[in-house]
């Protein structure tokens, strides 16, 4: 072609770069965020709107953002862009978990135990140090996400204002009356020398030494009593089985179920007594009886010169063991609560350190772990040893310190589930919530009815104190103690955590001689439970309930149990409108991630390689309500889908180059039949797409917006309109008709895409033509698609790419063969049936332009075919400037001739 015929042509021109260059792009729009003030801008614009709030759960200000942090982050910045669209004020407000364990470790690795080698106060100093310099590091890595939010005044568990609201919010649940105090048992780390909370728990197998026990009759004749009558001979004995030894010390009863059936046994030269069902098919069954016959049945402690007795639960099972357990308050819950029924002491023989305390007999000293094995010794040699064997079973573990933990009874504050009724409200209010996806409801019941009471007292060093000042008689709360705590929490608010340690009792308190401080901390997931309060409740422009709390699946029995829980006990009402979770991320293979596996997919990696806005489709694209799956692989793939959805964006970018949307849009009803349909169905797609979002189905918004860019747009529509906007005449309605077209499409895809792809829909907003916004977060979901009236309807259209795509077959297999190259090189003859014949006729000489042949000619069919194809070579010369090949062409064809030097050419369809 002559450069004169080049010059005529209408060719795409877009300063839009059609390489992402992701990494290297995106901090150019972070800085246009930063620069406009955008998060607090768009807070002052909307503050009009209803407001949609999303309460940020916390991550611990530990060490760098893994991709679950970033998956987190990503659904909730995607939630929130979205409501932004759709019209609401959307205040975000992130946080950090700065006290417990984790911070605390990592100080103690560096700079030795509290008490050793560092006072208490430079302990807490250190940690406070630590974690301001944790949360900026992870605080950079989320912008760099690109998530929208108040990343210069976010909520920091450790600031002195929110320790102090912790702390009145204790004052709160204790005025209401849900604070109690007990001994009962609890889940005790002897790493960390403190009470763990169940969330702080995890099970992992472990092999455990499982022995049967031998607790012998304390007179004969009781059992001939309850047996009616005298059977066998030798010693007689209940039989427990027990997978921990070690507790055996502190058995100060052995339970049978009251409806069970019981058999007195003999067995080689002895006699025992265990559950029917569980008796081994080589003991004689002497006689039988019900359990609750054997009620106060005195019997030998296996290791102590004491008796113990025989008492009733509705825990005990014939799943496994003898029927007959063995049971020790201070080591287990359900021992603590039937022991309280009959008065039974709890007796705990174990120190803090996971040692027997130094008046246990036999045992004194000796490290709880390392007892089970001279456990069984004594209990050989007391003859009352009956079985043992190695036992792999679940266990719980320290979440952090991944050893095994023991049960220990030690005086703890709780939050009662009974007092007031706490459970029954909340089982009621969970009803109220909307749970996202639907088994949530069901998952979080059951967290609730089986939840103990909250042991909210921890053995720390580094955390917001309890701030109780209880009697030193009694250990009773100071009747005041809502009032006091409130004094302590204005100090704390003052100058920290350290006021109540170096707090003067006098100070606050005439008597302060008969009363005294606790040590205790309050447990983390109490600090994030009352979030709704320190943050939603104090803030200007916040409020609670809010409307979503989103986290991980592992939440049920962590931040969403801790919040419902402190917000009904303080307001009677739940946290939150809805609950959403998403599963954990895994890899292609569907296993953790691992540094030792080698599959660990750092986001700062992705960032910096692929993009991160790469990082967010992949999130999008998954289906986050199960396990989420990433690998390199797999983000290659979604960076492969990326780059469709980028070059559906500049192909309508370029040919948009010259077009201003004030001058040159086309009026509804002037538009070509095409483009009439592709805007119906944008708009369609646009009110599912809108939908998707609201329901949270953001999966199915990727799904939707890649079939779009790939089959109506790329697959038929775009590819059809080419000859239109490339040759047609610059200003003629043909080609404006498109572009008008392409402007509406551009208008919607870019929002469609905002709340996912936000830095590519940034960087289009910023090339798209006509007056505009600066950022396109200033804007709002698409709303100026012209109301269409369609002579050609969608189930046409639909017929007609059902045939197009019968053709372009035919060609692709002309082209294997070697007979023909491009499309326009084609005749095409339709042979139809007179259905389609007629549909097809509708078109006209448009038809060519639809199936991109240089001609198409329709005949009726003879036969029973619907559809019938002829394809052969254009035997005419090609227009050097359109290539189509027609008759008489000596340059360029008439058609062109038109559109160059003449009005243009006249198109009604295509």
């Amino acid at each position: 072609m002559s450069n004169d015929y080049k010059d005529t042509l209408n060719l795409p021109k877009t300063k839009f770069p059609m390489k992402a260059n992701l990494p290297q792009r995106e901090p150019a729009m972070l800085k246009l965020w930063q620069d406009l003030d955008l998060y607090n801008v768009l807070q002052q614009r909307n503050c009009d709107k209803p407001k949609f709030i999303l309460n940020d759960g916390p991550p611990y200000a530990n060490g760098n953002i893994h991709i679950g942090h970033a998956a987190n982050k990503t659904l909730k910045d995607i939630i929130c862009k979205a409501k932004l669209l759709g019209g609401y004020q959307v205040p975000f407000v992130p946080g950090w978990d700065c006290h417990g364990l984790p911070i605390e470790l990592n100080v103690e690795k560096k700079h030795g135990k509290p008490g050793h080698k560092i006072d208490a106060k430079t302990f807490r100093a250190k940690c406070r140090e630590y974690a301001g310099k944790q949360y900026k590091i992870q605080r950079e890595s989320f912008m760099r996400l690109g998530i929208l939010a108040d990343w210069h005044k976010p909520y920091l568990t450790m600031d002195y204002k929110f320790e102090a609201d912790v702390m009145r919010s204790l004052a709160t649940i204790i005025k209401n009356g849900y604070l109690v105090k007990g001994d009962k048992p609890v889940h005790w780390c002897i790493d960390c020398g403190s009470a763990l909370a169940e969330a702080e728990v995890e099970y992992k197998d472990k092999t455990s030494t499982a022995i049967e026990v031998c607790y012998p009759v304390g007179d004969a004749q009781d059992v001939s009593n309850i047996f009616k009558g005298d059977f066998g001979t030798g010693r007689i004995s209940v039989v427990i089985w027990t997978t921990t030894p070690w507790t055996l010390p502190a058995s100060m009863a052995v339970t049978v179920h009251a409806e069970l059936e019981y058999s007195l046994v003999q067995h080689q030269d002895q006699r025992f007594i265990m559950a029917r069902e569980l008796t081994p098919e080589n003991y004689k069954i002497l006689a039988t009886c019900r359990g609750a016959e054997l009620e106060q049945l005195k019997l030998q402690h296996p290791l102590y010169a004491r008796q113990v007795p025989v008492i009733l639960g509705e825990h005990v099972t014939v799943d496994a063991g003898t029927g007959c357990v063995h049971t020790a308050p201070a080591h287990g819950l359900e021992d603590h609560i039937v022991c309280n029924k009959y008065g039974i002491e709890t007796y705990n023989p174990v120190g803090s350190n996971g040692c027997y305390l130094d008046d246990t007999e036999i045992f004194a000293g000796l490290h709880v772990f390392k007892a089970n094995s001279a456990v069984i010794e004594v209990l050989q040699k007391q003859n009352n040893l009956l079985s043992q064997m190695d036992l792999e079973h679940s266990y719980p573990h320290c979440w952090r310190h991944k050893i095994p933990l023991i049960f220990r009874a030690t005086t703890q504050w709780f939050m009662s589930m009974k007092q007031n009724n706490l459970r029954a409200k909340v089982l009621q209010a969970i009803k109220h919530v909307a749970w996202h996806p639907s088994w949530g409801e069901e998952r979080m019941v059951k967290m609730v009815e089986n939840r103990p009471d909250w042991c909210l007292s921890r053995q720390r060093t580094w955390g917001v104190p309890m701030g109780l000042i209880i009697d030193k008689q009694t250990g009773e709360l100071h009747p005041n103690m809502p009032e006091l705590l409130a004094k302590v929490a204005a100090k704390v608010e003052k100058s920290g955590v350290d006021a109540w340690h170096e707090l003067d009792l006098a100070e606050l308190i005439s008597d302060s001689a008969k009363f005294e401080k606790t040590k205790d901390t309050l447990d983390v997931w109490f600090d994030s439970g009352v979030v709704h309060s320190c943050v939603l409740d104090a803030r200007d422009g916040l409020n609670s309930p809010a409307d979503l709390y989103l986290e991980g699946s592992d939440q049920y029995r962590g931040w969403f149990n801790s919040s419902m829980f402190t917000s009904m006990a303080m307001k009677k009402q739940a946290p939150y409108k809805q609950v959403l979770t998403h599963g954990f991320t895994v890899d292609a293979k569907g296993h953790k991630m691992s540094k030792s596996l080698g599959n660990v997919v750092a986001p700062e990696k992705v960032i910096n390689s692929l993009g991160a806005d790469v990082l967010r489709l992949w999130v999008a694209a998954t289906d986050y309500t199960r396990e989420m799956h990433v690998s390199d692989e797999i983000l290659k793939r979604t960076s492969d889908a990326y780059r469709r959805l980028r070059n559906t964006a500049k192909f309508l970018l370029s040919n948009l180059d010259e077009f201003d949307p004030s001058q040159h849009m086309v009026p509804a009803a002037n538009m070509l039949a095409l483009d009439k349909w592709i805007l119906v169905k944008t708009q369609e797609l646009q009110n599912e797409i809108i939908a998707a979002y609201d329901d949270y189905n953001f999966h199915l918004i990727y799904q939707k917006i890649h079939n779009f860019c790939g089959s109506e747009l790329g697959g038929f529509y775009l590819d059809i309109i080419k000859d239109r906007q490339y040759t047609c005449r610059a200003d003629g309605l043909p080609r404006r008709s498109s572009q008008t077209a392409m402007y509406h499409i551009i208008e919607c895809l870019c929002r469609w895409l905002a709340p996912i792809l936000s830095f590519t829909a940034e960087e289009i907003w910023q090339h798209m033509p006509g007056e505009r916004a600066e950022s396109i977060f200033f804007s709002s979901w698409y709303k100026d698609i012209p109301e269409l009236s369609l002579e050609l309807d969608d189930a046409y259209w639909q017929q007609v790419i059902a045939v197009r795509d019968e053709v372009n077959k035919a060609l692709e297999q002309k082209r294997a063969e070697g007979v023909l190259g491009s499309g326009l090189e084609a005749e095409v003859e339709l042979h139809c049936d007179p259905e389609l014949f007629n549909l097809l006729t509708k078109l006209g000489t448009e038809l060519k332009f639809v199936l991109i042949t240089s001609s198409a000619e329709l005949k009726k069919i003879t036969t029973d075919e619907k559809l019938k194809l002829v394809i052969k070579n254009s035997m005419h010369k090609k227009c050097v400037r359109c290539w189509h090949r027609v008759p008489e062409v000596v340059d360029i064809c008439a058609r062109c001739e038109v559109n160059i030097n003449g009005a243009g050419e006249v198109r009604h369809y295509a």
